[in-house]
């Protein structure tokens, strides 16, 4: 049980009692919150709190790790592009792009079917192209329609999709220019890292797969102080692989705790890294036309940026 988790065992005479007259007993008002959002699971399975508990039976409470639930609504503004068959946001930093443990609806997914209802009174069948990271901003595309959803997902596992990231890293690099290759896996206790490019193909420890290449080229684009703004261009799609990249050149990403990254710079606390997808260049999976997704660079970056870079 962690410190947002709250774990508790059915006993016998609370047997046929709904989860959510379980989880106010157990948490009061918080409990009837955390149902509401689908926070509810029972015995490993997310559950409304309607559902009848058995005795003997897990009842798991999941709270927010900053233990507030957001408010995410979409605006027109939001959306970067659309047409019938695909629609891309500006994702901001912070939200998730699918549900957590904790949340099935302060999600990108789950407001984007919430925006189509209320503007179109029905929600196509929405489906993620890629992912971003919670703290990571800029273009996230989906299908909205099944037509679209095979030779988009080629085109992703193909490298047919073009990516440039921006991102704010920590120090000065002594390259303009770094192509750095890789090997890409998870470690033992189940993080990811770097490997030596050599060992790519080789069996990862406790059922981690094999070790993958991780293809990155870094180009900087302005000193700033202590900290250089560079473009990122992906040639793989490893997770967290523009994060790890930079930390092994050791130039974190600023906000990066995780891998290393500063967690203050100019004044500022940051609360994640300082990553933007600002670009994507595909082929329309339906009509083959050229596509150049872009979304300008968001506030926190302009902040830390003196607010005059151009988008």
């Amino acid at each position: 049980m962690s410190a947002h988790t709250l774990e508790h065992t059915v006993a016998p005479a609370e047997a046929g009692a709904t989860v959510l007259t379980l989880a106010c007993a157990l948490a009061g008002t918080t409990g009837e919150h955390i149902v509401a959002h689908g926070g509810a699971w029972l015995n490993g399975r997310r559950v409304s709190g309607t559902a009848q508990v058995t005795s003997g039976a897990t009842l798991a409470l999941h709270l927010p790790p900053d233990g507030a639930y957001p408010d995410l609504t979409l605006t027109p503004a939001d959306l970067a592009y659309e047409d019938t068959w695909l629609v891309a946001l500006h994702k901001r930093a912070g939200w998730y792009v699918g549900a957590t443990p904790w949340d099935q609806y302060g999600n990108v997914l789950a407001a984007l079917e919430r925006y189509f209802l209320t503007r179109d009174g029905v929600t196509p069948p929405l489906h993620l192209a890629h992912q971003l990271d919670r703290d990571t901003s800029g273009v996230l595309l989906c299908s909205k329609a099944p037509a679209a959803n095979a030779p988009l997902q080629a085109a992703f596992a193909g490298r047919r999709v073009a990516k440039r990231y921006l991102g704010l890293c920590a120090g000065a690099p002594p390259w303009a220019t770094y192509d750095l290759q890789t090997g890409h896996g998870r470690a033992a206790g189940g993080r990811w890292r770097v490997y030596p490019l050599a060992t790519v193909g080789q069996v990862l420890p406790a059922g981690g797969g094999r070790v993958r290449v991780a293809h990155t080229v870094f180009v900087v684009v302005a000193h700033l102080t202590d900290a250089t703004l560079v473009t990122a261009v992906l040639h793989t799609g490893r997770t967290h692989q523009i994060r790890l990249h930079l930390a092994h050149l050791g130039h974190p990403l600023l906000g990066d705790a995780r891998y290393g990254g500063p967690t203050h710079y100019g004044g500022h606390d940051l609360s994640g890294q300082f990553l933007h997808a600002a670009e994507l260049h595909l082929a329309h999976p339906i009509t083959g036309v050229p596509l150049v997704l872009t979304s300008p660079l968001p506030p926190h970056f302009q902040a830390l940026l003196g607010g005059g870079w151009p988008a």
